[in-house]
């Protein structure tokens, strides 16, 4: 009796083991064909913009890098980072290495691989890039773009490999389920014609075209959202909207909060907001954005992911 037992359990046993071999290939299979179909194989056609080599368009792409905040998520050097919180069994990820030093793009990247790269969020080997807001950097004049990639040319050279790109057994499952973030190079109509670009000034038309760094984290309405973060239930990131906090705001007190990363009610703001780099925008940039918030219509609060 007790043998019958131990046998139907081993054959019990053995089923559900089958079952979950099953299921593993069976997630594997999934994620390798939708990592494939959402993350990699852009065929997005080369552009040729002029870069120049000049010293003061290399010291407006610098002045474009720092109020960009590139260096939030490239580090201070851009010789890249790989991302916290994500342990192997779910995703191996890193920002890539911008210098020319061993591991880094700087050394391979052709110009068209930049302007690749950073107007379509599609790598030099067409894989979409996860973590780059191309959304963002879409919106980037032909100039502007030029004088940021001359000054990425210029770069000292950082000696720093990064992990390659990889799934874990959960990151697989999140893939099957689309609960990772999909490349910003899958939003974009590549083949749009290029959004215009207005002069610089104190105006509401180059305010809004400053305003496209904004929206990476406080959504398409500016109204706020909440990013998800793992293992923390998520970053709310605040309203800019006259409906939110700033509508009680002078023009100088936005001025001030992103200069020292304090509001005018006290509030430290969180190093996730990259203040002290958005902060480092001229005077004129800074009160040509706030015209341009001042302009929007007063929404509630979002709580949806950007």
């Amino acid at each position: 009796m007790i043998r019958k037992i131990l046998k139907w359990i081993g054959i019990v046993l053995g089923s559900l083991v089958g079952l979950v071999v099953l299921a593993a290939i069976a997630v594997t299979i999934a994620s390798e064909v939708k990592w494939n179909q959402t993350y990699e194989n852009f065929d997005v056609p080369a552009e040729t913009i002029s870069i120049p080599t000049d010293a003061a368009s290399i010291a407006r792409g610098e002045h474009l890098a720092t109020i960009s905040a590139c260096r939030q998520c490239h580090g201070a050097d851009l010789s890249g980072a790989t991302l916290p919180d994500l342990p192997p069994v779910m995703l191996t990820l890193a920002i890539p290495n911008l210098t020319p030093g061993a591991g880094g793009v700087g050394s391979t990247n052709t110009d068209a691989d930049w302007v690749r790269a950073i107007r379509h969020g599609v790598g030099h080997d067409r894989r979409g890039l996860i973590i780059m807001p191309a959304r963002q950097w879409y919106y980037l004049s032909d100039e502007d773009l030029g004088d940021l990639i001359a000054y990425l040319k210029t770069l000292p050279p950082v000696n720093k490999e990064l992990p390659k790109r990889s799934m874990g057994p959960m990151g697989r499952l999140l893939v099957v389920l689309g609960k990772l973030p999909t490349p910003g190079a899958g939003k974009i109509d590549h083949d749009a014609p290029r959004p215009s670009t207005p002069p610089e000034g104190v105006t509401v038309e180059y305010g809004e075209y400053l305003a496209h760094t904004c929206v990476v984290c406080h959504g398409p309405n500016l109204n706020g959202s909440v990013i998800p973060i793992p293992n923390t239930p998520g970053l709310h990131v605040p309203n800019l909207t006259p409906g939110g906090e700033l509508g009680v705001w002078s023009e100088q007190d936005f001025i001030n909060t992103l200069r020292i990363g304090v509001t005018p009610s006290g509030h430290q703001l969180s190093d996730q907001m990259p203040w002290k780099y958005v902060g480092q925008m001229t005077d004129d940039e800074l009160r040509a954005l706030w015209m341009y918030l001042e302009t929007l219509p007063p929404l509630e609060q979002s709580y949806s992911e950007p």
